[in-house]
């Protein structure tokens, strides 16, 4: 467990320790600094009751980026599919 490494992250004005690979630092700061940053444009641009409704708002954000880019990889990869089918049929053609 030496190899861990403890930081603080500071979300939503609330402070989390965590124990973790030091491998993971620069992406849980970066993902940290997002979120902070996130919060700040919708509290300037809504009307917003509390904390949670925006990291609520936060949370569906990440997650329909995530979604979309999977969403995105599969039809980038049908879209090669269907390239590589026609070129094969090309070359067959060609061949024959």
């Amino acid at each position: 467990m030496s190899d861990q490494l403890k930081i603080k992250l500071s979300i939503a004005d609330r402070v989390y320790p965590l124990t973790i690979n030091p491998l993971q630092e620069e992406g849980l700061r970066a993902a940290s600094k997002k979120i902070e940053g996130m919060i700040k444009q919708f509290e300037k641009n809504y009307a917003v009751r509390d904390k949670q409704d925006v990291l609520a708002m936060c949370a569906l954000q990440f997650a329909a980026m995530v979604e979309q880019r999977v969403i995105d990889k599969d039809n980038n990869t049908d879209e090669a599919l269907d390239k590589l089918r026609s070129l094969d049929d090309l070359l067959k053609q060609k061949l024959a």
